[in-house]
């Protein structure tokens, strides 16, 4: 079991860091450290220094769920809050964010 946990742990990070390569740059942000948990109540966070962290059943996530997630925490690195102003960076690169949250709750 554990040997699975750690082979979709690496599938997962090579994921998240191909998607976050392609976002980041669009957002002009950095990231410290990334790491690949096993959350039971969030697919990611942000730190305020700089770190991301993802839940390793992204693995399992249609790709458009997977973006929304990556893109969620790299605007976090410009607005580490829910106000107008992050859901209008989210929206820059995913216009159907709300359809993706609500979508994202069937998978919880």
């Amino acid at each position: 079991m554990q040997q699975n946990f750690l082979a979709c742990r690496a599938r997962a990070k090579k994921l998240v860091l191909e998607r976050l390569a392609y976002f980041a740059p669009l957002y002009n942000v950095t990231f410290a450290r990334v790491t690949i948990k096993d959350t039971r109540s969030r697919w990611g966070s942000c730190s305020r220094k700089g770190n991301l962290n993802f839940n390793y059943r992204l693995l399992f996530l249609p790709p458009e769920l997977v973006d929304y997630v990556i893109v969620h925490e790299v605007c976090h690195r410009l607005e580490m809050n829910h106000s107008r102003a992050f859901w209008a960076l989210v929206a820059q690169q995913i216009p159907n964010y709300q359809a993706c949250q609500h979508a994202l709750r069937a998978y919880q």
